[in-house]
């Protein structure tokens, strides 16, 4: 106070701060925020206008009063700072940090804090906590910040710290926006950021372990597991379309959501364990499996990542299909494509290629037409066929039929496979219910 007393040139950064309140004859940049472009082009010029009043002022100095500590969070004390034709000299001063630690009985240090501006990056926060989030000055920011955590994000709101209507209080990230106090005396503390990075790195150790103590682990291999990687994933696939058909239903129970989490771990898990594996011998590990193809699809993504415009997902799907042949030096829109799916898929799958080379299909009307013709054209036995009577060898007539039928699925953007997996589950339970009822006894 003594020094903005005797100083003949001195100014405010803003005025709109308790402590500005004794301040009422030092001149401030409020006016200048209301017409600026930009807080950059704004800094740029309070800098320019600081260097100013410093050469022509009676003592050849400016003094520059800003809200709590001027080496902290303050933008234009970096860009003094950084100015080659005046001396910046700062005096200390208690910051934000100071008043939030205090608030909260936590020691920066001991905490590891890192100090967070919530302007700077539109990216998903990181951890690991505790984040010290600054210039949170209203509502918007704050959904800007929520926007960036997990909705279920336990955040702390610290507001008017040390003034009489001090508030400190804790919420989920989702609901963040809705503190329509925020100002610039508001700030936010995230106390615990557990990000994928942090759940990634402790199933990784997880899996060392595993394999350093448990023996059957430690007897496993990439062939023993191939078996496990497969059942895992169509487990992973009856767990996403029940998701699917609660979603679609309006029935979607937590207990359907939590399998849907537990299968998709199980399949990661999988790839962790070979990943370990090839790690093991020097082949390759999950974050050079993670790099590769974060990479792959960079390059798959020029529209995104680079200055290519597309007009929409079929260019994409078209472009994504050069990219491929070109990056594996592929001669054929089919090479790479596992025959182990099942049929009903890999045709689906060829059909999409073949649009690829426009090789043409029939249209939704053609193949209906087709897939009716061929079914009536089928042969019928005059006696059921017995289990031991299964056979791929049969006339063309069921061929016609299946493939106008996956044509005209196609056409119409049905997975076939799905649908016949939803009506085996339909059957499964209609099995289940006779069962329940026990066996029918017919009068002779």
């Amino acid at each position: 106070m003594e020094l903005i007393r005797i100083a003949p040139v001195a100014r405010l950064r803003t005025r709109i701060h308790p402590g500005a309140r004794a301040l009422a004859d030092v001149a401030s940049y409020d006016d200048w925020y209301e017409r600026a472009d930009s807080f950059d082009a704004l800094y740029e010029e309070i800098v320019d206008d600081l260097v100013l009043l410093a050469t022509t002022s009676p003592n050849a100095e400016v003094l520059y009063v800003v809200p709590g500590s001027p080496t902290v969070a303050e933008r234009t004390v970096e860009l003094l700072r950084a100015r080659t034709d005046v001396r910046t000299i700062t005096e200390a001063a208690v910051s934000v940090i100071d008043v939030a630690c205090a608030a909260l009985g936590r020691d920066p240090m001991a905490s590891a804090l890192r100090v967070v501006d919530a302007l700077s990056s539109s990216e998903p926060l990181r951890g690991p906590g505790p984040l010290l989030v600054l210039q949170t000055y209203a509502p918007e920011v704050l959904a800007t910040v929520a926007s960036r955590l997990a909705s279920a994000t336990l955040v702390t709101v610290l507001h008017h710290l040390g003034l009489d209507d001090e508030e400190i209080v804790t919420m989920p990230a989702a609901e963040l926006s809705m503190f329509a106090r925020a100002d610039h005396l508001t700030s936010l503390w995230i106390d615990e950021l557990r990000t994928a990075g942090d759940a990634t790195d402790d199933l990784l150790d997880l899996m060392r372990r595993l394999r350093g103590e448990c023996p059957w682990d430690q007897e496993q291999d990439h062939a023993s597991l191939t078996r496990h990687l497969l059942e895992e994933a169509y487990e992973a696939l009856d767990a996403l379309e029940a998701l699917v058909h609660g979603q679609a239903s309006g029935e979607l129970t937590h207990e359907v959501t939590l399998h849907v989490q537990e299968e998709l771990g199980d399949l990661l898990f999988q790839i962790i364990f070979h990943a370990e594996l090839g790690d093991e011998e020097d082949l390759f590990s999950f974050a050079s499996i993670a790099d590769a193809v974060r990479l792959k699809l960079i390059s798959r993504h020029p529209h995104v990542f680079g200055d290519v415009q597309v007009t929409g997902s079929n260019e994409v799907a078209s472009r994504w299909e050069e990219l491929k042949r070109a990056e594996k030096g592929r001669d054929s829109v089919t090479d790479g494509i596992a025959w182990q799916l099942p049929a009903l898929t890999l045709y689906a799958k060829l059909l999409r290629k073949a649009a690829h080379v426009d090789l043409v299909q029939p249209d939704g009307e053609e193949a209906k037409a087709q897939s009716l013709a061929a079914i009536t054209a089928l042969p019928v036995r005059a006696d059921a066929a017995s289990d031991a009577a299964s056979t791929s060898r049969v006339e063309d007539e069921w061929g016609d039929a299946l493939s106008g039928l996956l044509n005209l699925a196609q056409w119409s953007g049905v997975d076939l496979e799905g649908v016949l997996r939803t009506r085996a589950a339909r059957l499964r339970d209609e099995i289940r219910r006779a069962e329940s009822l026990g066996p029918v006894i017919a009068p002779k």
